[in-house]
C-alpha cells in the first residue's frame, strides 16, 4: 500500500501507453528489449531502466528514439527477474527493496550485454544512457568500463562510493532544478569534485524548473510548458553520444 504521507518522489510524469518497435530477447541469464536502426550500425547504447523496471513503456520509447538516430539500443532487465518498484509500494520501504538491486552491483549483467552487443550485433562502439536508478548505474559504468565510450546519466549520482569522480569515459550528467530525489547541493559537490579529479570530458547540466523524471517520464505532447526542456535534454543526449561515439 502506498504511503500517502510520503509518496515516492520518483513517481512523477506520465506513463506512456506505448508498445515499442523492438523485441524481447534472452541474453544469457537476463531478458532484454532490443531495437535496431533501419540501416546497419556498429554503434550501440545500453539503455538502463529507472526503478520501474525494464518494461516501462517510457524507457522503451527512449530506446526506440536512439534506434531512430542510428544506434542499436538494448534495455536489459538489470533486476534479473526481481519485481521492480511500483507506485503501490510504500516509499518508507524503498531502502529495503533496493538492497538486492544496487545500481553498483551490475557487472555480471553488463558483461553479458557487452558480449551480446559485440558478438551478436557487431557493435564496435558502445555507450550507455540511464535514468534515475539507471543514471546511477551509468555513472558506475563510466568509472568501471573504459570500453563504454560515452555515458549520459539522467538524474542519477552514485552516493555510497568514495571513488566516484575519476571517470574513464566522457559523461553528461542531466539534472532538474526541482528534483526532490537529488538536491542541488549534491549536484554542486559533483561538479566541484569532477573539476578536481576527472581527466576525461564531462558536463553537468541543470534544467531550471524541472523535476525528477522530466526527460523520459514527461510526455512532451501534453506538457507544453515542459516541452522545450524535454526536447533540449534529449537533443543534448544525442549530441553527446554522437560526439564521443
Amino acid at each position: 500500500m502506498a504511503n500517502e504521507a510520503k509518496p515516492c518522489p520518483c513517481n512523477i510524469g506520465d506513463r506512456m501507453e506505448y508498445g515499442g518497435l523492438g523485441q524481447e530477447v534472452q541474453i544469457e541469464h537476463i531478458k532484454a528489449y532490443v531495437v535496431k536502426p533501419s540501416t546497419a550500425s556498429d554503434k550501440a547504447i545500453i539503455v538502463i531502466q529507472d526503478i520501474f523496471g525494464w518494461q516501462l513503456p517510457n524507457t522503451r520509447y527512449m530506446a526506440d528514439m536512439l534506434a531512430a538516430n542510428g544506434y542499436i539500443a538494448v534495455c536489459p532487465d538489470f533486476y534479473v527477474g526481481k519485481e521492480p518498484w511500483t507506485p503501490a509500494h510504500d516509499w518508507s520501504t524503498f531502502q529495503e527493496w533496493l538492497k538486492d538491486k544496487k545500481p553498483t552491483n551490475i557487472n555480471k549483467e553488463v558483461d553479458a550485454v557487452l558480449r551480446f552487443l559485440k558478438e551478436q550485433c557487431g557493435a564496435k562502439h558502445i555507450g550507455a544512457v540511464g535514468f534515475c536508478w539507471g543514471g546511477v548505474a551509468t555513472h558506475y559504468l563510466a568509472l568501471q568500463y573504459p570500453e563504454v565510450k560515452a555515458g549520459v546519466s539522467v538524474y542519477g549520482i552514485i552516493r555510497e562510493m568514495e571513488d566516484k569522480y575519476e571517470l574513464k569515459s566522457p559523461t553528461l550528467f542531466i539534472f532538474g532544478e526541482k528534483d526532490e530525489v537529488i538536491p542541488l547541493d549534491q549536484v554542486s559537490v559533483l561538479e566541484v569534485k569532477l573539476k578536481e579529479k576527472c581527466r576525461v570530458d564531462y558536463q553537468v547540466k541543470i534544467f531550471p524548473g524541472q523535476t525528477h523524471g522530466f526527460v523520459h517520464r514527461k510526455r512532451e505532447d501534453i506538457n507544453p510548458a515542459d516541452k522545450p526542456s524535454i526536447q533540449e535534454a534529449r537533443t543534448d543526449m544525442l549530441n553527446w553520444l554522437n560526439k564521443y561515439m
